[in-house]
């Protein structure tokens, strides 16, 4: 599951998925079978730990792949989180090409990186050790977030950086750092977002971004962002009740 994500991520072919931030392993099976072609799973804005994201992994790994984002680029949240098994990481707030590259390094094992090793479920508990250690620079999608001013400043640096597998812009965090915080349509947010658009097809490096709805991805699939998030769990219990309830209401307006 893990090399097949990353070759369709960097093939271009439009893989949505949803955001995860419930450890609910029951809401993980619903998305995988409504068909999403992957999860985000959230340990930065979320309570879900990493034995958390691992109970989800367990449930749904052999049907659809997940990545996890990290609270943090640090070394111990990146070597747990792959060891869980996870099909790639994205990392939060990289700013500069030193950043990326430090994410890269920390997710490859030598001689391409630092990636310490051990022996989890990624491994198998030991059974598949050779194989994953042989195949896991290759089939691990590494994921970066473009989702600050700085990070749209740099971003021909950034991309210089080998090992990157997609750019994924969080633009409400990147209205924030300009000053326009949550209000992603505003003409300068998106000459930013287009900027880094461009940037990132002269260097054939596949686009993922964050839409709250269907009708928000559009215009970004449009323009060739092909790793699609729309929505939280949380957001999608919510709408999908208010719906309910406005239509029922609707529907009965006027019955005594």
């Amino acid at each position: 599951m893990n090399s097949q994500f990353k070759k369709r991520l960097k093939r271009g072919d439009l893989l949505v998925g949803t955001i995860v931030t419930l450890a609910s392993t029951e809401m993980a099976e619903i998305f995988c079978l409504s068909g999403f072609d992957w999860l985000f799973v959230d340990l930065e804005h979320s309570s879900l730990s990493v034995a958390d994201a691992q109970h989800l992994l367990q449930v749904v790994t052999q049907k659809i792949p997940c990545t996890i984002r990290v609270p943090t680029n640090d070394e111990v949240w990146i070597k747990k989180v792959l060891d869980t098994g996870a099909s790639g990481v994205v990392s939060p707030q990289i700013r500069t090409a030193m950043d990326a590259e430090r994410v890269v390094q920390l997710c490859k094992y030598p001689p391409e990186g630092t990636r310490s090793v051990g022996i989890a479920r990624a491994h198998g508990y030991g059974g598949n050790f050779d194989s994953y250690i042989s195949s896991a620079n290759e089939s691990t999608a590494v994921i970066v977030q473009i989702e600050h001013i700085d990070a749209v400043n740099n971003i021909e640096q950034i991309l210089e950086v080998s090992g990157i597998d997609c750019l994924f812009v969080g633009p409400y965090d990147l209205s924030g750092s300009m000053g326009k915080i949550g209000r992603i349509a505003d003409t300068h947010v998106q000459e930013a977002i287009s900027h880094v658009s461009r940037c990132a097809g002269k260097a054939n490096v596949p686009l993922g971004i964050f839409a709250a709805t269907p009708e928000a991805a559009v215009p970004y699939i449009q323009t060739g962002y092909n790793l699609i998030a729309v929505g939280i769990d949380t957001l999608l219990i919510r709408s999908a009740s208010e719906r309910i309830l406005h239509t029922l209401k609707d529907l009965t307006q006027g019955v005594d």
